[in-house]
């Protein structure tokens, strides 16, 4: 499996999933932008991937903003290259009880976790149209398979993000681009350490202990599958769900 010498760009990736996978596709020697609305941490991230000897850019980016991701585009452009691969990672996780949720909140998770995939994927897909290669991986969740209390906003949001692979994976897949989808299971981030355990009410390591496994998954088992379904070994898997979560879900 080489991703040698591509060019990536990974969403959210100053921290969490997204930072594991922008590391993992630096190993194995692929170009990364690193795309978050945190710019010191896209920054300081793409500083320690250059010392990977790649190339790699740090820029900070609203995903669900049109003009925002055009102009990373292009600053990848004359940073890197031409875009081979992207990695829909960034999104945001809502826990509220159904009937206190407003049409605000609602929006904001739609837009971040949804409108993104247009916008980001929209951005890149002429690179990759004009090369006749590509790989578009979307970071869905475990959430929208099984379902999930006082989460009926981020279920549905990353439902969309399953729905929008199969569709564009349809609709491109004599073009020589790859469309796949990766819903983590409980995975020790971050996020989840913080707006996840208010959200729960119990410590990621108790909710960890009920789960088939008995433990939470690491960034670094999504950044696997991830970098899997870009390579060259998956290139006759197009608008398949990979799904990475301990057993919280089986299909």
């Amino acid at each position: 499996m080489s991703l040698a010498g591509k060019n990536v760009i990974v969403t959210g990736a100053a921290s969490g999933i997204g930072l594991a996978t922008a590391q993992r596709f630096a190993r194995e020697g692929a170009n990364v932008a690193v795309w978050d609305l945190n710019e010191d941490g896209a920054r300081r991230v793409a500083t320690e991937l250059q010392a990977l000897g790649v190339k790699a850019i740090g820029s900070r980016v609203d995903v669900s903003s049109r003009k925002d991701a055009d102009a990373a585009v292009e600053r990848f452009h004359a940073a890197i290259g031409k875009v081979n691969v992207l990695v829909n990672n960034a999104g945001i996780t809502l826990f509220q009880p159904f009937m206190e949720m407003t049409e605000e909140s609602w929006d904001r998770v739609m837009t971040i976790n949804l409108k993104s995939m247009l916008v980001c994927t929209q951005a890149v897909l002429p690179d990759m149209l004009a090369a006749k290669w590509g790989r578009i991986i979307n970071v869905s969740s475990s959430s929208a398979q099984s379902g999930s209390a006082r989460m009926t906003a981020y279920a549905a949001s990353k439902g969309g993000v399953i729905g929008f692979t199969k569709a564009l994976a349809q609709e491109l897949a004599a073009t020589g681009i790859t469309v796949n989808n990766v819903p983590p299971g409980f995975v020790d981030t971050p996020m989840l350490r913080g707006e996840g355990v208010a959200g729960m009410g119990a410590s990621v390591d108790a909710v960890a202990a009920r789960s088939p496994m008995g433990r939470p998954g690491r960034p670094e088992n999504m950044a696997a599958a991830i970098a899997f379904l870009a390579s060259d070994d998956a290139d006759y898997i197009t608008g398949h769900t990979l799904s990475v979560n301990g057993g919280r879900y089986s299909s």
